[in-house]
């Protein structure tokens, strides 16, 4: 990737930060429950445990992909193998 790309995606995560840890409803009543008793290690355990369960459908797409690509480039490579040898048969 271009260096501009690498520099926007940055970007884009660091302006994105803050609403990161947003939660919905109902896990927002329970961290400040939680809280309001003194435990606040829960509502940071719960923030962590959000964004793992966001974060493991990329992670896996994302290594399918690399998968898929690696897979492609190699019978590329044999293709143009085989290619390279049947021209030079025919000549």
């Amino acid at each position: 990737m271009k260096k501009w790309t690498w520099a926007a995606v940055v970007g884009l995560l660091l302006l994105a930060g803050p609403d990161v840890f947003a939660q919905c409803a109902m896990c927002r009543g329970v961290v400040e429950s939680t809280v309001s008793n003194g435990r606040s290690v829960v509502a940071s355990n719960l923030n962590f445990g959000i964004l793992y369960l966001l974060a493991a459908p990329y992670l896996i797409v994302a290594t399918v992909s690399y998968l898929w690509y690696r897979t492609s480039k190699k019978e590329h490579g044999q293709r143009l193998k085989i290619a390279s040898r049947v021209r030079g048969a025919m000549s």
